[in-house]
């Protein structure tokens, strides 16, 4: 199991360039790639291919810095029929104002479409420079992301532990629900029939009615399911995202445990209903950090 979150700077130099890389991942929904820095073109591509090979959420934020030592890896355009026309211009104009003609090289870049540095594209061999750069400072970033994964998969093992025995003793309390709500029903068919006699033939008509309208036994069978596949799946050793199929078995055990507090006739099983939520509330804070 693995977080959402780590980080990672390396530094990497090659003939041609030095290469400053940045990871930084954070929590978010799906996988989500940003990258910023020097301009690589298809290279970026390449780069968020590999990124979606290992990382399935989180919010990928890529800084990449290159700095060019070749001088020959640069090109260098100059429109010279543009050029040659805008001085002829200029001198033109400026002859008319009896003025002489005073123009910087600085000022030449300043002007569109004359000068166009870029730079020649990058070579096969410099794009395994670049890829391998990548790796090396993702795979730092992901066993960050296993390392703290790992952390949170022993805290949410013990919140699991702590509801296995919540409804251990909501399972023992069960049983006596059935003897709790005849008595209930006795004491108030007392009340209501004062000194008449109390048949009890329909009193136990009316308590079986009432302890299978508040069973909870189906409800305790899908808990011990739910907490069964969790356990599983926080110790599978498969490489798999795990945090959506948290979340959607922690909305399982939430349910189950709302009904059995709605059925309760027992402040016990109700207290412990609410024990279960409170480690719910754990889980669900540390499976939003979880891919």
């Amino acid at each position: 199991m693995q977080s959402m979150t780590g980080f990672s700077e390396k530094r990497f130099s090659s003939k041609a360039f030095s290469a400053k890389v940045s990871i930084r991942s954070l929590n978010h929904r799906y996988l989500d790639w940003n990258y910023n820095g020097s301009r690589i073109g298809e290279v970026e591509n390449r780069l968020r291919s590999i990124c979606q090979e290992k990382v399935h959420r989180g919010r990928i934020d890529v800084y990449l810095e290159l700095k060019f030592l070749d001088q020959s890896s640069w090109n260098i355009d100059i429109n010279e029929n543009l050029l040659e026309k805008l001085f002829f211009s200029l001198e033109r104009s400026l002859s008319k104002l009896s003025k002489p003609l005073n123009f910087s090289v600085e000022n030449l870049f300043k002007i569109p479409q004359v000068i166009e540095i870029r730079r020649k594209d990058f070579t096969k061999e410099e794009i395994a420079f670049l890829e391998k750069s990548f790796v090396r400072t993702l795979e730092e970033v992901l066993q960050q992301r296993k390392r703290e994964g790992q952390e949170v998969g022993k805290i949410i093992k013990d919140n699991v532990l702590k509801i296995k025995q919540a409804v251990k003793r909501i399972e023992k309390l069960a049983q006596k629900q059935p003897l709790l709500i005849k008595n209930k029903l006795r004491q108030r068919l007392k009340e209501l029939t004062k000194d008449a006699p109390l048949l009890e033939e329909k009193l136990a008509e009316e308590a079986a009615y009432y302890a299978q309208k508040y069973d909870i036994t189906e409800e305790i069978s899908r808990l011990k399911s739910h907490l069964n596949y969790t356990e599983q799946l926080l110790s599978s050793p498969k490489p798999e995202p795990k945090g959506r199929k948290l979340e959607f078995i922690a909305q399982e055990i939430y349910r189950e445990t709302n009904t059995i507090g709605s059925k309760s006739q027992d402040t016990g099983i109700t207290q412990e209903a609410l024990t279960i939520k409170g480690e719910l509330e754990s889980i669900r804070q540390q499976i939003q950090n979880i891919e």
